[in-house]
This record gives structure tokens, C-alpha cells and sequence, in this order.
């Protein structure tokens, strides 16, 4: 689906939705628990469809019962044949991909793991450095990884640098081993709030997990997932779109965010306060790289460059975003340059407007839509369908709040 955004500024308040980096991590720990577990406010976009959709797998059960509220009845403790391998459909959700790779292989011994677009081409280095030391079998064939053997307790070693999925990933399964396990981080962790925010839902399911600081470890232990009952919070990612269009002159109100989440995204109220005041600026990205998109669009507009650092990760992620995000940019009438890790913006004071391609990637579509309110010129955007990946709703949010959406 392309449309046409006729540039408008946008008024009123808005509810970001659920979000689904806690979605995703409630969903699996409330399918590994040893009863029924409800999960009020679900957004039902495509990244949680198929980690519901994965899940499945495990033969837990699930049910809507109301209105973005899910129960789960997970599958620990029921009688169960764990010995066919299963394969695991994961859409486009890195998350789902990485997190359920090793509790496959710790529940059924593993699994055939598969998606669409760019997903199974983002790196799973780190897994496969562990599973050739174990003995795990693993190849990736014709968009198929095949994962097949036992994952043992012992210590893992990881570098800090990489994504937090492959963390989240082990903390999540090694509790179902039949020892202790240590995970330790051989470089300062990046993206570490992702993992805090992990640790945070091990705890509402009753899985203790051990961080010594002095070590960079966190600590183990053989546990039962317990049922529990969730509200999820809002998503400060996707609430970071709207922190931009604020940055553009709109006037909206953001409702619902909690400021004492542990959602490492909420560091946008910091990096806007940093952006509304004219001068070069440098924003580190090592902690916050979905925020590269609506950022750079508040970097468009503003009196002069601003270099984001330490963004090589985002060159893997649905879009090549380093690259799309200078694209999006440009054709907007912008001057951006990258490099293999950094992107710089030269603000100007108006974008004229002009046809972005969304690149299937549903952060450059919105930051390319909240763009639009300052652009002269009318925007076209391609692929806008993308943002059902993350944000169902946000066409109809953008709409509310006074936006023109004409389908082209």
C-alpha cells in the first residue's frame, strides 16, 4: 500500500501502544509456567502474532479473553512428547527468532526456525559459537536453521557489543536446565537495559536471576515458571515517533508512559531535550539504536548537525537503517552522510516533501509520516502497510490527531 500524506500539524493526545519488546518476553514466560497466566493490554501486532503463533509450539494454549487480554495455559508440568523436532514460523520478529532458539533446544531438543524478509539473514554468531562447543548440530539451509542436540548448563561466555536478544535468549531458557548456569559478559553490555528489562519479568514468574556487577555475570538457577498476572506498559519506542512530532512543532500530548520503566527507549525524553537546542550535537546510539529513525527526523529540522555514533547494529535490522534512514532523509530534502557505524544529519529548516520508500521497515514509514508535518510539499510513501509489524494502529492514531492518509 503507498499513500499520500498531505503535511499537517497534528493536535490532540495519543496512546502508545503496548510494549512489545515486554510483550514478547510476558508471552514466553507465561507459555514456560506451570499454570495459567493473564496478559491484559496485547497489541496484536505481527512481531507478537508470531511469537504467539511460536509458542504454540510448546503446546501451551492461549485464548483472547477481552479486549487485548490474553490467557495463557503454559506447558510445563502436562504430559508431552518432546521428541519431533518442530518448526518454528517467526515472521520477521528478531526477537522471537533469538529468544526461542534456545529454549527449543532446552525444552525438545530443538527446532527448525524460519521467517521472511531480511530475518534470516541477521547474524546468529553467537549462538553457533556456543552450540559448536557443546555439540549442537546447527545449519542454515534454503532459509531454514535446523538447531539439533542438548543445551548444557555450564558457563556461557558473550561479548557485551552484540545485540541483548542472544542474552534474553539464554536467560530465558537456562532456568529450565537441571543445574546452575552462568552467563558473563566478557565486554561492558550494550543495550543493557533490554536485559534488565528481561530480569524484570523472570522475577514476575518467579525465575531469580543473579547479576554481579564486579564480574559482569548474571547467575543461573533451576527454576519453575510461575503463572502471574500483567498489564503490559506502553511502548516508549513507538512513543518516541511522537517525541518527534512534538520536536516538530505538533501539538501532542503523550499519555500513559510509565517514567520509571525499564525500557532502555525512554532515554528519548533526554536525546529531544539534547535536540532542541541549536549546535552540532553527538548521540550515542550503543544503547538505543531503534531510536535512530524518529531522532534523525528531530535532527532534520534543527540548527546543526548532529552525528549519531556507535549504530553499526542497525545496518542488520529489518532495513539496512543506517543506509534507509539517509535515503529517507535525502528524498525529503535533508543532507545526511553515513559510515560504516554513524550517520550525520544537517538540519535545515524545511523539508520539502517527496516519495520515501519505506523500505519494509516499519520505523522508516513512521519517522518518514511524522516528517511529513513539516514538509512543504506533499510526502508519497511506499510499503506503508510495514508498520502493522509493530504499531497496528498507528495510521489510525495519526489520522485522529488531525493527519490527512490518502491512499495512492
Amino acid at each position: 500500500m503507498d499513500i499520500c500524506i498531505r503535511p499537517h500539524r497534528l493536535f490532540g493526545a495519543v496512546t502508545p501502544p503496548p510494549s512489545k519488546s515486554l510483550a514478547h518476553r510476558f508471552l514466553i514466560a507465561a507459555a514456560l509456567a506451570a499454570g495459567t497466566s493473564n496478559i491484559r493490554n496485547i497489541s496484536f501486532s505481527q512481531d507478537i502474532e508470531a511469537t504467539l503463533r511460536c509458542v504454540e509450539k510448546f503446546h501451551c494454549k492461549w485464548e483472547w479473553t477481552g479486549e487485548n487480554a490474553l490467557k495463557i495455559q503454559g506447558c510445563i508440568n502436562q504430559e508431552l512428547d518432546w521428541t519431533a523436532l518442530r518448526r518454528f514460523d517467526c515472521g520477521e520478529s528478531g526477537s522471537t527468532l533469538r529468544f526461542l532458539i534456545p529454549i527449543a533446544l532446552a525444552l525438545s531438543g530443538g527446532g527448525e526456525f524460519t521467517g521472511y524478509g531480511r530475518l534470516m539473514e541477521r547474524p546468529q554468531e553467537p549462538y553457533f559459537q556456543i552450540f559448536d562447543k557443546q555439540g549442537i548440530f546447527h545449519i542454515l539451509e534454503d532459509e531454514v536453521l535446523t538447531v539439533r542436540g542438548s543445551l548444557k548448563p555450564g558457563e556461557y561466555r558473550l561479548p557485551g557489543n552484540i545485540s541483548s536478544q542472544f542474552f534474553t535468549g539464554l536467560l530465558m531458557a537456562l532456568p529450565l536446565l537441571n543445574a546452575p548456569s552462568m552467563i558473563t559478559s566478557t565486554t561492558e553490555l550494550e543495550s543493557a537495559a533490554y536485559i534488565t528489562m528481561t530480569m524484570g519479568v523472570l522475577e514476575r514468574a518467579g525465575v531469580p536471576v543473579r547479576y554481579a556487577k564486579e564480574i559482569n555475570s548474571f547467575a543461573v538457577r533451576p527454576s519453575v515458571y510461575q503463572p502471574f498476572d500483567v498489564t503490559v506498559e506502553a511502548d516508549w519506542s513507538q512513543a518516541a515517533f511522537w517525541y518527534a512530532a512534538l520536536a516538530l512543532g505538533n501539538s501532542v500530548q503523550i499519555r500513559g508512559l510509565d517514567i520509571q520503566s525499564y525500557q532502555g527507549d525512554k532515554v528519548v525524553s533526554t536525546h529531544a531535550g539534547t535536540l532542541s537546542a541549536p549546535g552540532d550535537a553527538v548521540i550515542d546510539l550503543s544503547n538505543c539504536p531503534d531510536l535512530l529513525p524518529p531522532l534523525a527526523v528531530m535532527a532534520a529540522v534543527r540548527r546543526g548537525d548532529t552525528r549519531f555514533i556507535n549504530a553499526a547494529r542497525l545496518r542488520l535490522k529489518e532495513s539496512d537503517r543506517l543506509t534507509t534512514v539517509r535515503e529517507m532523509l535525502v528524498a525529503l530534502g535533508c543532507g545526511a552522510e553515513e559510515s560504516p557505524d554513524s550517520l550525520t544529519v544537517h538540519g535545515v529548516s524545511a523539508l520539502t516533501g517527496g516519495v520515501v520508500d519505506g523500505a519494509n521497515d516499519h520505523r522508516i514509514i513512521m519517522a518518514a509520516a511524522i516528517a511529513a508535518t513539516r514538509c512543504v510539499n506533499p510526502v508519497t510513501i511506499r510499503g506503508a502497510e510495514a508498520v502493522k509489524k509493530s504499531y497496528p494502529s498507528f495510521w489510525r492514531d495519526y489520522e485522529t490527531l488531525g493527519g490527512e492518509v490518502l491512499v495512492v
